[in-house]
């Protein structure tokens, strides 16, 4: 039989405490609904009471959503013991389970409260009776709970033989302070829980030492029976234990183990708590990064196109996203090809051999490509032709833009095996550039034509910056002619798509 293992996300309370970022109203019921109906969390802990009028009116709109649902007990909302006060505040939010902030430490007992156990022991007691009398269930936290077990665990086991004896659901246990070992966390869960066997214990962890998820693994190996997770991590400081790796592992290295979070809702979730929040999702963050499922060198994707050399069970599909290819310096053929296979584009040894040093070059330019360039790179390429039946070429030049000055070129042509240069100033880099190539042709009393049309563009439906297209108009006596260059410099494809005009004509 598997152990079911309850999930609490907590990203709209604690994940709320990251610096800067703080939900709406709309965004909380959002994302509340989100969470319960999508993501399919067992709990949502969804404010802190007394906060803010903006906090009480997104509980009382989640509160009521939650009602009409027949769900208002997965609803949880942080409280304190002070006197009744934050049971009213729940009252009139319309919230039906409280998370009690306790004590869990004597440092913090002592130094914070200054109070003895017993004299803390009984305004617990008088608030849980409160909240029982006005209908509202009760979760205790033991903040500090960690460094409790550590320096106090005589009182952690005085307050757990008196808390186990009232009438509550949960017992939370935060590593408030993300200072816990994942021996330390196995260990002290692992004795709670062989002490009170029928008191259901929650591990709520932090990621200070980037130990969030290990110590997660642990706890639940040692039989807590419920998780406190929110979305990318977020949380103050170094933030909390992240849903969607803790989900992975559980789901991967913990087979006996049954939750029902749905997997294939985490990339949504994460990119919508990223939008809401402001907060970026780093790249290489598991699970939900823009590249974890990005295979850059050439020898992954040819080891892939091979039985899958370079899978694991991390499979992309299982979170709703595809494996990428990247296309860079790194990349090599078979990068390219896997590409080209999702474009339903073909080439040949010696055109792919050209688009892969071209894409070379623009990795060693430290430019991302994508995809989307991929077809334009392809044409630019292939349409240059060869060496040998290239007539001119600009074999170098000199821009320069300064404060105060005309922007001058220097240009070093070569025609028909003939090495030309000038120099001209112009309104702009380019202009100078087409002055100094229109006082070559006159020198050789060669006709030049006339720039009718000057476009840039990104390649539609690219989303990197390496490339630049300029597509540049010609009249050429009553001929027109259209040449286009590709570069991720603006003005260097305007110089490459001149250069091809002037091997036309």
């Amino acid at each position: 039989m598997k152990r079911k293992l309850e999930i609490m996300d907590t990203t709209l309370r604690d994940g709320e405490q990251t610096s800067g970022v703080s939900f709406s109203v709309s965004e909380k019921l959002t994302l509340a609904k989100l969470l319960l109906e999508e993501l399919k969390v067992d709990r949502i802990e969804v404010a802190s009471a007394r906060v803010s009028d903006g906090e009480l009116e997104a509980v009382k709109q989640i509160a009521q959503w939650a009602s009409e649902e027949n769900c208002i007990d997965k609803v949880e909302v942080l409280t304190f013991v002070d006197g009744g006060v934050s049971i009213d505040w729940m009252k009139t939010a319309g919230a039906k389970v409280q998370n009690l902030l306790t004590k869990g430490s004597l440092n913090h007992l002592t130094y914070q409260l200054k109070k003895t156990p017993e004299e803390h022991f009984a305004d617990i007691a008088r608030s849980i009776e409160q909240a029982s009398k006005n209908g509202i269930s009760t979760n205790v936290y033991l903040e500090d709970w960690s460094n409790g077990m550590r320096s106090s665990k005589e009182y952690v086991f005085q307050y757990l033989d008196f808390l186990t004896k009232q009438p509550i659901k949960r017992v939370l246990l935060p590593d408030t302070l993300g200072v816990l070992t994942y021996s330390e966390t196995y260990a002290y869960i692992s004795e709670i829980v062989t002490r009170y066997p029928d008191t259901h214990f929650d591990f709520h962890g932090h990621n200070d030492y980037d130990l969030g998820v290990a110590n997660v693994m642990e706890a639940v190996k040692a039989g807590c029976h419920g998780l406190h997770l929110t979305v990318n991590g977020m949380g103050e400081r170094a933030g909390n234990a992240p849903m969607a790796s803790a989900i992975a592992v559980i789901n991967d290295f913990l087979p006996n183990i049954q939750i029902q979070v749905n997997e294939s809702s985490l990339y949504k979730v994460s990119k919508l708590v990223s939008a809401f929040t402001g907060v970026g999702i780093p790249s290489n963050k598991p699970i939900v990064g823009d590249n974890v499922f990005t295979q850059t060198a050439g020898i992954h994707a040819d080891g892939d196109s091979k039985k899958n050399l370079y899978f694991n069970d991390l499979l992309p599909e299982r979170f709703g996203r595809k494996r990428k290819y990247a296309l860079g310096k790194t990349s090599g053929k078979a990068n390219i090809q896997k590409n080209l296979q999702e474009l339903g584009l073909t080439l040949n040894d010696e055109e792919l051999k050209k688009v892969t040093q071209r894409i070379i070059e623009l990795g060693d330019k430290k430019e991302r490509v994508t995809k989307d360039d991929l077809p334009y790179i392809i044409s630019d390429v292939l349409g240059e032709g060869d060496d040998h039946q290239q007539k001119v070429f600009i074999r170098s030049y000199v821009l320069t833009h300064s404060k105060g000055l005309r922007p001058s070129t220097t240009v070093s042509l070569e025609i028909n095996g003939e090495l030309l240069e000038a120099h001209a100033q112009g309104d702009g880099q380019y202009d100078a550039f087409m002055n100094a190539l229109r006082k070559l042709y006159s020198s050789k009393k060669m006709e030049f034509p006339k720039l009718t049309d000057y476009a840039v563009r990104i390649p539609p439906g690219s989303n990197s910056d390496a490339l630049c297209e300029t597509i540049i108009t010609w009249q050429n006596g009553s001929k027109e002619l259209i040449t286009r260059g590709l570069d991720s410099d603006q003005t260097v494809s305007a110089i490459k798509a001149t250069e091809k005009m002037l091997n036309i004509i």
